[in-house]
């Protein structure tokens, strides 16, 4: 009798010593806290985390025992951010000739890691990566969920889908030029049959959305910025054949014929949306589609690119649309298009990510509106609302800070002092 209550005993020590071992309490202390379900601030707020979720938010809630207490009572704390539009595998390079001729894969893959580092540091816990090459967007996805590298949760297009000859075709150079060995590892494809077994493949690469080129594009040397690409019965075989496999379908758009058209094969974003028209804003509201928008990247485009000897004709083609993008995002704004953050981000160097908010303030959203676009809105797009997004109980911890009030001065959002994705502190500068 004796032995089976020592037993017990030392059992139930065990499990207490084992319960408590995998229990990782942290509780923040926020001296504000953006709301963004209700579209508000909250004051003295305490964040109880257990491991990668929150717990419990509230202003009067007990620390547990034994937590590690984090102080952000001097700062501003929101959800982790989310950019919807991101290439990690990219950078913006120093001279476009040499980052086509002389760069290898392995080039771009050992910086890489680089790239997802200042993303996270910068707040962004989430990103859609939508396109890379030689599929190393599949490998810091999967390094990042391994915890090999830091960065932000991925979700990958892997190879974006394009016609012969538009945006995503290496257009301009004598077809002698070839550097692929597997022919499989591309997005070219042309016709309903070539483009169903491109998504198929990218479904087996390891692609978590789709990713189509519906338009021409800016940086690259076809003629024209916004001419369509891809027929409705194009588009509707990458949309119906990326959903039979349970995925879902971003359309790289800039004209307005691209847009109605991608719009009507059901794609569940348009990116770019520099040209769009009335017929597309009325289309996309009645059909729920989203607004992804990068309206920063005019500024350095034309600020940059030329040093980086890009053609004149690529320089042009941006100076022609990117003041129209602006205003035609301010349009869709104003008619309540949905709108979700994305800054296509390797146009300029990874970690610029919030410049975006100021743009998006300037040209429609209101502060609050423009940080939803970036945690809620943004999860919402991605299907992760249900996970991430917001600071709420059952919700991962994903969680950033900064010091002073973002309602009050928006680009405070490019200084983020703190970021802890799923309750995991990866950078704290309010305690310096």
């Amino acid at each position: 009798m004796k032995l089976k209550l020592l037993i017990i005993i030392a059992l139930y020590f065990s499990l207490c010593h084992a319960a408590q071992a995998q229990s990782k309490l942290k509780a923040i202390k926020a001296g504000r806290l953006v709301d963004v379900v209700k579209g508000t601030v909250l004051t003295n707020q305490i964040i109880l985390i257990d491991n990668d979720k929150i717990v419990d938010v509230g202003p009067s809630l007990a620390i547990p025992q034994g937590a590690e207490v984090i102080d952000l009572s001097n700062a501003t704390v929101l959800p982790g951010l989310i950019d919807c539009h991101t290439h990690l595998s990219m950078t913006p390079g120093d001279n476009y000739y040499e980052d086509i001729f002389r760069k290898t894969p392995i080039d771009k893959a050992v910086v890489a890691h680089l790239n997802t580092q200042r993303t996270l540091a910068a707040g962004f816990t989430m990103v859609r990566d939508l396109g890379g090459s030689d599929l190393i967007d599949v490998s810091l996805r999967n390094a990042i969920n391994a915890g090999t590298i830091p960065g932000p949760r991925m979700l990958v297009a892997t190879f974006a889908l394009s016609a012969t000859g538009g945006h995503g075709d290496l257009t301009g150079f004598s077809p002698e030029i070839d550097w692929k060995t597997n022919k499989d590892y591309t997005g070219i494809a042309d016709g309903p049959d070539e483009i169903r077994k491109r998504v198929r493949n990218n479904v087996k690469f390891g692609a978590d959305w789709i990713k189509i080129h519906a338009t021409a594009g800016v940086l690259s040397e076809e003629g024209s910025a916004g001419a369509a690409l891809y027929s409705l019965e194009e588009m509707k075989a990458a949309v119906d054949e990326a959903h039979r496999w349970g995925k879902k379908v971003a359309a790289h758009a800039h004209g307005a014929e691209g847009i109605k058209l991608a719009v009507l094969a059901g794609v569940t974003s348009i990116e770019h949306g520099s040209l769009l028209d009335d017929e597309d804003i009325k289309l996309m509201k009645k059909n729920g589609t989203w607004l992804v928008s990068d309206i920063y990247d005019d500024d350095y485009i034309l600020s940059e690119y030329a040093k980086k000897g890009y053609p004149a004709k690529i320089i042009e083609k941006e100076r022609s649309v990117g003041k129209l993008q602006r205003e035609n995002f301010q349009k869709a704004v104003k008619a309540g298009v949905k709108v979700a953050y994305g800054t296509d981000a390797a146009v300029y160097p990874h970690g610029w990510n919030a410049k975006q908010f100021f743009y998006m303030v300037k040209f429609g959203l209101t502060p609050i509106q423009a940080i939803q676009s970036a945690t809620l809105n943004a999860a919402d797009l991605l299907e992760w609302k249900d996970r991430t997004g917001s600071i709420t109980k059952g919700k991962l911890a994903d969680i950033v800070a900064v010091e002073g009030n973002p309602l009050d001065d928006i680009t405070i959002l490019e200084k983020v002092k703190f970021v802890m994705k799923e309750g995991s502190v990866y950078k704290n500068e309010m305690a310096k």
